[in-house]
């Protein structure tokens, strides 16, 4: 299926889900500090995006910063002009997303040797999902997961991202055209309470409204490879349950919980996730800059990944009575299912079935990679393999 026709029937699912306005949505006020916005506001945040100096200054130099400097004061003005007509008739959110969709398809062609998704073709349209998958690019693991949905003629998700990624108003009007909601992280005490018990509720009448919904198994990434379900989080889920007057395996039933595996064979941001670890063991603590998650996010996009391929699963329809039996089913799904890339094998020790064109791409690879770093980034890679292993024998 091209993209332009999965926008299509992404703007089409975008009206069908305008509900009576006596009747709570997650599109109602009661939700404005969290939701991701609505069609009448993209063309304001669009405008907002647009009068941001920086990044029409960024986009300046990615295209033409082979011109000389003095040039700019002419460029400028006019690359805002350019880009503020082309985008006039940018008025939905499914347009918004058909131009990530045309975006995600340079970066899989210019940062990755072929993306490949499985599972999600046996799921059905007309149904929301929560997809919870391991974490391990702050911005391209909900885009890979949308492009699946895409593919696949599925709605795309609604995207859970921490209230840390909005320190730059440019990048919330960015993420929440995007169709991203927030995660109230900073929050605390009887407010942290409150704020959880909020974002279950949206979390809920997501679902409930067919919504498809992705959100990560723990909070930040996996940085040193072991993919682990927080618990927290799905205790999360059931406080709107739990409102409901259900029991935590009734309501877990109503979520359609779809576990997703997802694999980099090479992850952009593996020699600064080293480095995170590696300061914290020496020093007892890792201090992030004002703009770090920031530059992940950019890092992570333009970095190469070698192969990267996604797997979903069936909708979880197990009695899962405890928080605890649900993450342990979830963690072994994504340990299944993740890709045994040459990456993860050789950094494992297990030489067998690679090719030497592979083995010696690895090891170029990791020639570029600090030697303070090294065993630390051969560990990250290598801990999927020990997880399937584990599995695999139990």
């Amino acid at each position: 299926m091209s993209i332009d026709s999965s926008a299509q029937n992404v703007e089409q699912n975008e009206k069908e889900s305008v509900l009576d306005n006596n009747v709570i949505t997650t599109e109602s006020s009661e939700f404005d500090d969290i939701r991701h916005y609505r069609d009448d506001e993209v063309q304001d945040a669009i405008k907002s995006i647009l009068d941001n100096e920086e990044l029409v200054t960024g986009i300046y130099k990615r295209i033409f910063g082979f011109l000389p400097d003095f040039l700019s004061k002419l460029g400028k003005p006019f690359l805002k002009f350019i880009l503020k007509l082309r985008f006039s008739k940018v008025k939905t959110i499914a347009q918004v997303q058909n131009y990530v969709a045309r975006f995600m398809k340079g970066i899989i062609r210019d940062t990755t040797d072929g993306f490949t998704c499985k599972g999600f073709e046996k799921l059905d349209p007309k149904k929301g999902y929560l997809f919870i998958s391991n974490h391990r690019d702050i911005s391209l693991d909900p885009a890979f997961i949308d492009m699946a949905c895409y593919f696949n003629n599925l709605d795309t998700v609604k995207i859970a991202i921490g209230d840390n990624l909005l320190r730059m108003k440019v990048a919330t009007d960015l993420m929440r055209l995007n169709k991203s909601f927030i995660v109230k992280r900073s929050v605390q005490g009887r407010d942290k309470l409150k704020a959880l018990a909020h974002l279950s509720e949206y979390i809920g009448r997501s679902i409930e409204e067919n919504h498809n919904v992705w959100i990560a198994q723990r909070e930040g990434r996996a940085k040193d490879g072991n993919d682990k379900t927080e618990e927290a989080i799905l205790k999360m889920f059931y406080m709107y349950g739990k409102k409901k007057k259900l029991s935590f395996k009734d309501y877990v039933k109503t979520l359609n919980i779809v576990p997703v595996s997802i694999t980099y064979e090479f992850d952009p941001g593996d020699q600064a996730k080293a480095k995170e670890i590696f300061e914290t063991e020496k020093n007892g603590t890792y201090v992030k800059s004002q703009f770090e998650d920031i530059d992940s996010i950019v890092g992570g996009i333009n970095g190469y990944k070698g192969r990267v391929n996604i797997t979903a699963g069936e909708p979880l329809s197990g009695d899962f009575e405890t928080p605890e039996e649900l993450a342990q089913t979830i963690d072994n799904f994504i340990y299944l299912n993740y890709a045994m890339f040459p990456s993860c094998l050789l950094s494992a020790g297990v030489e067998d079935g690679v090719a030497p064109e592979e083995k010696k791409k690895f090891e170029e690879r990791m020639s570029k990679i600090s030697p303070e770093l090294r065993d630390y980034v051969k560990r990250m890679y290598a801990a999927p393999y020990y997880n399937q292993q584990k599995v695999k024998k139990s």
